[in-house]
């Protein structure tokens, strides 16, 4: 199969098909366009052209685009429909997407979209998705599984799994549980055709399976999941009740955001924007930073205002600054990153003692290192070793401070229930540089009797 490529071309054709409301020849250009691909396409859209296209489509295939869109492109697309029209798209979808799009509407029309759908019992599960916690296991769920009781036999099983498995686009796995509906494990499809029919699955089932609480964080859930290389995981209520399951394309959707949000804060972006956005969201997001690292730079002017007469005498102490800033800041970053990664796979283990030992050794041997060249570069540049041995040692005095506020910044605030994501980037270069500079400056006038 040949990937599908969005041309300025081929979005102009559809423009033109559109604006001639070519409905056949439409159909026919998108007949076999995948519902991800086509949501591209209509990203590239104006709202009015998205519209027509999507009332065109089946919803069996417009349902699942929906899904794809950007979402502001959506939030105009379902304003432009009306309710009869929106709940037609949703008794197509799978409970949690179908939940997430009403969680979107505006609040004055959700009954009577939700009223609009005709299958009763579909509705009544997106009903119950919207009162879990969105940042949650249950607001992540579907509720579309197959289940079993462990007291039918295995020819009951096979007929009830067949009317099951009519309303689930693909069969995971098949969970089993008792009369009150509590998860009791899982049942192979091995064992299951192998079994004499008159067998009870409470006889033939596994008993260990993986689940969790409606509660469970989503991170957490996509730990559990890579860890055990799970393609779904049952979801249970607080008395340990099946009711429902977290597929691997929903947990997929998990990571990337919170990979984005990671990437966002390391930047210094304090909320979640897409370049898309406004001028004054994009500000917002951005400015806090930027003034914390104007802050930063104005304490680094005052810190080296107090040096002025060191100055004076040894020029070249100011010349080596911005090298003793950005090497405080570069190994600050580089181990919150490594800290920040570890505790995101939960690879962190030990105490926060031991980590800084080990991370203070790493700095100090970089450091060390790297003193030494600049020890020999500066001797020979300038002819005075007191001056290149100052800087020097600052340099390794610098680095090893870095190491230890860029390690154990992220582990407290982990510890506190932070996201210690936000240790990385301009927190720590603009913190690490006003310590630099200051380490800097002290030992430098120490050496030189200053």
């Amino acid at each position: 199969m040949t990937p599908f490529k969005l041309t300025e071309e081929f979005v102009g054709e559809i423009e033109v098909l559109i604006e001639q409301k070519e409905d056949a020849g439409l159909l026919a250009l998108l007949e076999d366009v995948h519902y991800a691909d086509v949501a591209e396409i209509i990203n590239e859209l104006n709202d009015q052209e998205a519209t027509y296209l999507i009332k065109l489509l089946d919803s069996d295939k417009t349902s699942d685009v929906l899904t794809e869109l950007n979402e502001d492109v959506r939030e105009a697309i379902l304003g432009n429909l009306s309710s009869k029209e929106i709940a037609g798209e949703l008794e197509e979808l799978d409970t949690d997407d179908a939940a997430d799009i009403i969680a979107e509407l505006p609040q004055e029309i959700v009954q009577e979209v939700i009223s609009e759908i005709e299958d009763r019992e579909h509705a009544k599960d997106i009903v119950d998705l919207l009162r879990y916690d969105e940042n949650s296991a249950g607001g992540l769920m579907a509720k579309e599984l197959v289940k079993v009781n462990e007291n039918w036999t295995v020819l009951n099983c096979v007929k009830e799994m067949r009317a099951q498995a009519e309303n689930v686009t693909r069969v995971h796995s098949i969970y089993v549980v008792d009369d009150e509906e509590k998860l009791k494990g899982r049942l192979s499809l091995k064992d299951l055709l192998t079994a004499p029919t008159k067998a009870y699955i409470k006889d033939v089932f596994i008993a260990n399976v993986d689940s969790v609480n409606v509660n469970e964080k989503p991170e957490e859930v996509a730990k559990i999941m890579s860890k055990y290389d799970l393609e779904a995981i049952p979801v249970v209520d607080e008395i340990g009740r099946l009711v429902g399951r977290i597929t691997i394309d929903d947990i997929v959707d998990v990571i990337r955001e919170e990979a984005e949000k990671d990437y966002q804060m390391a930047a210094g972006i304090s909320q979640d924007v897409e370049a898309d956005d406004s001028i004054w969201e994009l500000t917002r997001a951005r400015l806090p930073w930027l003034i914390l690292g104007l802050f930063g730079g104005a304490a680094a002017a005052v810190i080296m205002g107090g040096f002025e007469e060191m100055f004076r005498k040894y020029t070249i102490l100011f010349l080596f600054t911005p090298l003793i800033a950005a090497m405080a800041g570069n190994v600050g970053v580089q181990s919150s990153a490594i800290i920040v990664q570890g505790l995101a796979n939960d690879d962190i283990k030990g105490s926060i003692g031991n980590r800084l030992i080990k991370e203070m050794l790493l700095a100090l041997l970089n450091g060390t290192i790297l003193a030494v060249l600049l020890l020999f570069f500066t001797w020979i540049w300038k002819g005075d070793f007191m001056t290149a041995l100052a800087i020097s040692v600052s340099l390794i005095a610098v680095i090893v401070v870095a190491g230890f506020i860029g390690t154990f910044t992220p582990l407290f605030l982990h510890k506190r229930g932070v996201d210690p994501a936000i240790a990385t980037g301009p927190f720590i270069t603009t913190s690490n540089d006003i310590f630099g500079i200051l380490i800097y400056f002290m030992i430098a006038k120490v050496i030189l009797g200053i």
